[in-house]
């Protein structure tokens, strides 16, 4: 009777976890069709590589180039910025505080804490922040509050692979003589340099796809930056102010400008899986 019943229970969960699964994807397949069918039509080449032209959020030409460009530079520099402070601090973690448990479950719980905070919170410090410097809304205010945003998730992901590289490579460094900044340079980071990439891509992913946190600091403009303290546009942005729109060919192109990032979001999640896979053998068996 008790082999019947674990059975009976382990098909319900079994169908259970095969349910959820497929419900994800076939969610995720939905809403990808569903961008692409309706912004299909307003795809085009003048779409990616023209700025609007004057009264394009009214029907007239251009395209988004201005968005395209100004939220590869926010992302790019934020994660330069998340890479320069999450790295050092993810290393610390598990070499400097490896014997102080406390200390190490106190810092990870206010990074979690962090990384969960809603982006609009850190649109409103980076505005703070902003105001106090004396800055006006720019790129670069822009990618300093994204930066802000992103870090938490650079330092957990890339802690949570240190901390799965066995303790016996950082014992074993130690004992050969190594300080604890050759072990955390040039034995962990490079068992966990897989890791890295993940939480490098996936920092990036995150900033190229957020706007509340730019909303109040990067400001917007048709032209594309080329200094730190011009304005700059972003793509999620730019979707939502057309997507805003009474006129069906201009929330079209909402559409378009949706699947244009969707495009780049799943470039960036395959070259993740891609990378990974690559470095995975620098990883001890």
């Amino acid at each position: 009777m008790n082999k019947r019943k674990k059975i009976i229970e382990e098909k319900f969960f079994r169908m259970l976890s095969g349910l959820a699964t497929w419900s994800l994807i076939l969610i995720l397949a939905f809403i990808i069709i569903l961008i692409f069918v309706k912004g299909f039509h307003a795809l085009s080449w003048d779409m990616v590589f023209k700025t609007p032209k004057g009264g394009y959020y009214y029907g007239g030409e251009g395209g988004v180039l201005n968005a395209i460009v100004g939220s590869l530079y926010i992302s790019i520099g934020a994660t330069v910025i998340a890479t320069l402070v999450g790295v050092p601090a993810a290393l610390y973690i598990n070499v400097h505080l490896s014997r102080h448990k406390r200390m190490q479950n106190t810092i990870r719980y206010v990074l979690d804490a962090l990384w969960g905070v809603p982006s609009i919170v850190y649109g409103a410090f980076g505005f703070a922040l902003m105001l106090f410097l004396g800055m006006h809304a720019s790129l670069l205010a822009g990618i300093i509050t994204v930066a802000l945003l992103i870090i938490p998730i650079v330092v957990r992901t890339f802690d949570e692979v240190l901390s799965a590289i066995p303790k016996g490579l950082h014992e074993a460094s130690l004992a050969l003589g190594s300080t604890r900044s050759e072990v955390a340079f040039k034995a962990l980071f490079k068992q966990g340099f897989p890791g890295f990439i993940t939480a490098l891509l996936l920092a990036f992913g995150r900033g190229i796809g957020d706007a509340a946190s730019v909303l109040f600091t990067a400001g917007y403009t048709d032209l594309v930056p080329v200094h730190l303290d011009e304005p700059a546009a972003t793509l999620p942005l730019s979707i939502f102010f057309q997507l805003s729109s009474p006129i069906p060919e201009v929330r079209e192109r909402a559409f378009a400008a949706a699947a244009l990032l969707t495009i780049i979001i799943l470039v960036i999640s395959l070259l993740a899986r891609f990378l990974s896979k690559r470095y995975s053998k620098t990883i001890l068996k």
